[in-house]
């Protein structure tokens, strides 16, 4: 019986723990520094990156460091206004919110935003190659 029993429970925690999690299906989308005059709705973009003093892949700091930039809110082609966002752990939730007022409806679970590209240890990233992803659930 004590074996039947032990059996049962090796056998039962081996299917709990072999479980696939559910991964979240997310999506991106990119403001870029381009605009599109034609159109209509909202339309966010990246009008300048103002600082990056993120810590470089390859190096060691004591500061995470953060990012600044400007983002223009366009509305058919007609400028709304120009946002500075700060992005940084502390900030992550209120820009969230931010974006979401601006996206449409299926993008507004945002999960996450980021300033690409990351920066490299000696490599200067210039300007006009900044862009910012957004990662929302579908």
């Amino acid at each position: 019986m004590k074996n039947s029993l032990l059996a049962f429970l090796l056998i039962f925690c081996i299917s709990v723990f072999a479980q696939n999690t559910k991964k979240e299906n997310i999506k991106y989308v990119k403001i870029t520094q381009k605009i599109c005059l034609k159109k209509t709705g909202y339309q966010l973009v990246l009008k300048a990156i103002i600082s990056d003093s993120r810590c470089p892949e390859g190096v060691t700091c004591v500061w995470a460091g953060e990012a600044s930039a400007v983002i223009s809110v366009y509305k058919d082609s007609e400028l709304v206004e120009d946002k500075t966002i700060i992005f940084s752990v502390k900030n992550e939730e209120k820009n969230k919110e931010w974006f979401a007022k601006y996206l449409p409806e299926k993008q507004r679970e945002i999960k996450k935003s980021s300033v690409f590209p990351y920066p490299k240890q000696g490599v200067t990233v210039a300007k006009k190659d900044y862009y910012i992803k957004i990662g929302y659930l579908k």
